[in-house]
């Protein structure tokens, strides 16, 4: 696969029109989210590891700098440290729990463990409101985290809150625009995180909130055109939300040198093989390849039962249909006088990071399904790898796209070969299929399919549950019903559906559903079970 020539964490190499904020991960559980916080705020973020050295940072011209939370105690050995450098340089920093606690190691504080720690929600007291707390309540509900905790503030800051467990929650240096935080802002359960995160970043460090849908639609346009010329694209289209908004991005930057490729794999949920070519296609004007290959993926499918040679199976299939199909656009193209030079992917911002963070454990492979062959012979165009998922949603609706496409859910690259518990059949895909679309249909109608991350149902083929229907005794298949809600599937809770909907889902399953005479619900949130079944 062809290597990006960005650094380990994705650098973008900053937005020349934006003012841009560096979050420098020290291995936190919401690195990401305080990234997007950020954006929310109309500032443009990205995030860099904690090693990164100080000069390289520097290099990248942030307007400001967060330093976020982590899981070591700043005393541990081989705790990640911060060069104090960091602090004299004249960018304004915010240090978050973790990063609070480094922030004042580094400038002669005190920090120690109490013996007293503070996990979950908890009340702070603003001693002085100062920057960050400017025009905020006295008292409010915060996220605490931590065993560790500031006991002294550094020389030259002012402690500006507390909570009974912890004299230094917050402190502020306005003149080296220095402030840190115990608590997480960049929660929804720290009621006022937003206005702390929003008095830093705009007026702590003067960062013009101008990152914008419009500005960031003119932008890609314009790098998709330099990075392309006049050469020609083709893009494998699966009919999720990424590669359709990648596509309709591109094609509104060169319009007809890109042709998409939809590969059929026959393992897509009602009704979507049929509302990609018409309604993309409508909405776009694009150049769409359908490759109905449903066949071949069932006869390579047959007898196979385990999971990951599932995926494997359907990765190679998948880029050997997808190869075949690029060889006779190539082939064609260069009949009239051209080539095909460049592969359109919907590579999103936490795959960047994920694929590219040293720390990180490789959960998936983030190029469709199965990888990119090594001797891939086309350049990458990923005019979303600054964005995470929500931002691409709002871009799909600002170029127009169809709201059963922007707002599809996330599907994986296996389709419903890895929601079959068993061997993946024809007669098994009908089951599945025709049970997600009642799923699906019922949740719509309850108006929550935006409130959801995701719902859908797995059959488990090979378990027969006894039953009675019309008086007599069935041996059917249990579906199982599985809703989650989520702000990025890191992690996942279960989804509290009304029990009327509940009841309503399993009425219409057992009763238009051949073979299925049992619903249950999966109430198990992520850790410890994943969002899929296999």
């Amino acid at each position: 696969m062809n290597e990006s020539p960005r650094g380990s964490y994705g650098s973008t190499d900053a937005h020349p029109g934006y003012d841009t904020v560096l979050v420098i991960d020290f291995g936190a559980q919401y690195a990401q989210l305080i990234a997007r916080r950020v954006r929310e705020c109309h500032v443009y973020s990205e995030i860099v590891p904690w090693d990164m050295p100080v000069a390289e940072i520097l290099a990248r011209r942030p307007a400001a700098l967060i330093l976020s939370g982590g899981p070591k105690s700043v005393y541990s050995p081989g705790a990640p440290r911060v060069d104090p450098a960091l602090f004299t340089a004249g960018v304004p920093v915010l240090g978050i729990c973790y990063g609070h606690q480094v922030m004042a190691q580094a400038l002669e504080g005190t920090v120690a463990r109490t013996g007293t720690a503070e996990y979950g929600a908890t009340r702070l007291r603003v001693e002085e409101p100062g920057v960050l707390f400017d025009g905020l309540p006295v008292s409010q509900q915060v996220w605490m985290s931590h065993g560790d905790s500031v006991t002294a503030a550094p020389p030259g800051f002012r402690v500006t809150a507390t909570t009974p467990a912890t004299p230094v929650a917050a402190f502020e240096d306005p003149e080296r625009r220095l402030y840190g935080v115990q608590f997480h802002p960049e929660v929804v359960h720290s009621d006022r995180g937003m206005d702390v995160l929003r008095h830093f970043l705009l007026v702590g460090a003067g960062c013009r909130p101008s990152w914008t849908m419009l500005n960031i639609v003119d932008e890609a346009v314009a790098a998709v055109r330099r990075q392309a010329g006049d050469g020609r694209l083709i893009c494998g289209l699966s009919g999720g939300v990424d590669s359709a908004v990648a596509a309709a991005l591109v094609q509104r930057a060169v319009g007809d040198a890109l042709t998409c490729v939809f590969v059929d794999h026959g393992l897509l949920r009602a009704g979507e093989a049929e509302q990609v070519e018409r309604d993309f296609v409508a909405s776009t004007g694009i150049d769409l390849v359908h490759v109905k290959a449903a066949d071949r993926f069932a006869a390579a499918l047959a007898g196979v039962t385990d999971p990951e040679q599932k995926r494997k199976i359907i990765g190679r299939e998948f880029i050997r249909v997808f190869e075949e199909a690029a060889r006779e656009l190539d082939a064609r193209a260069e009949a009239e006088g051209s080539r095909i030079g460049f592969l359109v992917q919907g590579t999103l911002y936490p795959d960047v990071i994920e694929s590219g963070s040293p720390t990180a454990a490789k959960i998936k492979s983030h190029h469709n399904v199965g990888g990119l062959p090594d001797d891939l012979q086309f350049a990458l165009v990923e005019p979303l790898r600054t964005l995470f998922k929500d931002e691409v949603r709002r871009l799909g609706e600002e170029l127009g796209l169809p709201e059963e496409i922007v707002w599809r859910q996330p599907f994986p690259g296996p389709g419903l070969a890895v929601r079959i518990i068993g061997e993946v059949t024809p007669e098994r895909l009908d089951i599945v299929r025709a049970a997600d679309a009642v799923v699906r249909d019922e949740i719509r109608k309850a108006g929550l399919d935006r409130e959801i991350w995701q719902v859908f149902a797995v059959l488990l083929a090979d378990v027969r549950s006894v039953g009675v229907q019309g008086d007599e005794r069935t041996y059917g298949c249990p579906v199982v019903l599985r809703a989650v809600t989520s702000e990025d599937a890191m992690t996942a809770d279960w989804a509290r559906l009304p029990p009327s909907l509940l009841e309503r889902i399993s009425n219409r399953i057992v009763n238009e559903v051949p073979q299925v005479n049992r619903v249950v619900y999966d109430i198990t949130s992520k850790p410890p079970g994943t969002i899929e079944w296999e």
